[in-house]
């Protein structure tokens, strides 16, 4: 999975996050996340932090994603670093965040790198450490979502939209949001197509209609066929999550059922785990089995 890509898009449109992440306090004014070509060089740093230009006391941040090992990686990274501070000559302090999925990815050779990477300037942070806190914002959520086993990635993402419904999230809208985590769950489920994805997250409630899934498959004022289109869905779905062929009177129910049903169906079955979540499922449904 492409997870630096994923990050800087991620602090492209949330940069407090960096700051977030390496426990760092937020100045201030808007910042820029961009990344920089050093002149006269083959050297690029992927993604700076640049503060307000009448900020002067706010530091540029130097964020890198390094999500393999890399024995060369640290004395790239300082070179860059230190280059880009000898062409540039910001007025700005500096601050460096490396990104690791794992401890297990950092190589450091700490004779050549130990005493920088100790600096007080720079941070060192492993998402693994975020897996299980709180999640006290959007930002956060998607990290943890990013790093997440992919067998738990879409009841996670599930849990995520649904705090994002009550929570007061300012950064994202209902729609960023929603189609940010379809983003990642295409990385991590490649065997799902988007739309089974959006499906399966149920983006069909009403405060997310803004989202593309909605107002192309599930627009009001569906057309005729679309109770079909829903059962072969659910069934594509169920098969995938419990991995066996389903039982045929099982099939030939849901092919029966309403166009409601089908959907309540697809909605539902996130939370199954066994073939018997389905039976019951069906067996509570008028008429019965």
């Amino acid at each position: 999975m492409k997870t630096d890509s994923l990050f800087y898009r991620l602090f492209q449109h949330a940069p407090a996050l960096a700051f977030e992440l390496a426990g760092l306090e937020m100045p201030a004014g808007p910042y820029h996340f961009r990344a920089e070509e050093i002149k006269q060089t083959a050297f690029r740093l992927d993604g700076v932090l640049v503060p307000p230009a009448d900020r002067p006391d706010a530091p540029v941040v130097f964020v890198e994603v390094q999500a393999q090992p890399d024995p060369e990686f640290y004395g790239r990274f300082f070179a860059e670093l230190l280059l880009y501070l000898y062409r540039n000559q910001p007025p700005h302090p500096w601050r460096a965040v490396v990104i690791y999925p794992t401890r297990a990815e950092e190589r450091l050779n700490p004779r050549h790198y130990g005493s920088l990477v100790s600096l007080p300037e720079v941070r060192r942070v492993y998402l693994e450490d975020f897996r299980d806190r709180p999640v006290t914002g959007a930002g956060v959520g998607l990290v943890q979502l990013i790093v997440s086993e992919p067998e738990d990635s879409l009841a996670r993402a599930a849990d995520l939209l649904q705090q994002a419904r009550t929570a007061s999230w300012t950064d994202w809208s209902p729609a960023q949001l929603a189609d940010f985590v379809e983003t990642i769950l295409v990385y991590k489920l490649p065997k799902l197509s988007r739309e089974e994805i959006q499906t399966m997250l149920g983006l069909i409630d009403t405060d997310l209609k803004q989202t593309r899934f909605y107002q192309e498959v599930f627009a009001e004022g569906r057309q005729e066929g679309r109770q079909e289109e829903s059962a072969e869905l659910a069934l594509r779905l169920l098969r995938r999550r419990f991995g066996t062929p389903l039982a045929a009177a099982h099939e030939q129910r849901i092919r029966g059922l309403s166009l409601e049903q089908a959907e309540a169906l697809i909605e539902a079955l996130l939370d199954f785990r066994t073939p018997d979540d389905l039976k019951a499922w069906l067996a509570a449904q008028v008429p019965p089995l």
